[in-house]
């Protein structure tokens, strides 16, 4: 039988582990909201600098996509693209969106105002 201590001692490691890995998280979370922020700014710049119009930003979208899928795998498809770019256009300060959000939460946000193209 174990001892009421014992039993607290692992109650209370427990709970160490469940806060550590959701710190974790939310720092992962952090991160990779910032890095596709990031990924749609550059997009954004590129298709600046280049001239692009709307024609040629779908055919860039869907080679970025590509490119994107089959050097670094999965996670890269047209519509995480297309949503990296809507991400940027949306909020181009990232300061603004808060670090609570993961990036399913931010890609149900309701972005139709963003001069999206």
């Amino acid at each position: 039988m174990l001892s009421k201590r014992y039993k607290h001692l692992i109650d209370s490691i427990g709970q160490l582990l469940q806060l550590g890995r959701q710190k974790a998280f939310q720092q992962v979370n952090n991160i990779l909201v910032q890095t596709y922020w990031e990924i749609g700014r550059q997009i954004v710049v590129f298709e600046q600098d280049s001239n692009r119009k709307a024609e040629y930003g779908s055919e860039l979208l869907d080679q970025i996509a590509a490119d994107l899928k089959e050097r670094y795998g999965k996670g890269f498809s047209r519509s995480n693209v297309f949503n990296f770019r809507r991400f940027y256009l949306a909020y181009p300060k990232i300061q603004t969106v808060s670090g609570f959000f993961s990036w399913s939460h931010l890609v149900d946000l309701n972005w139709d105002t963003a001069p999206c193209q």
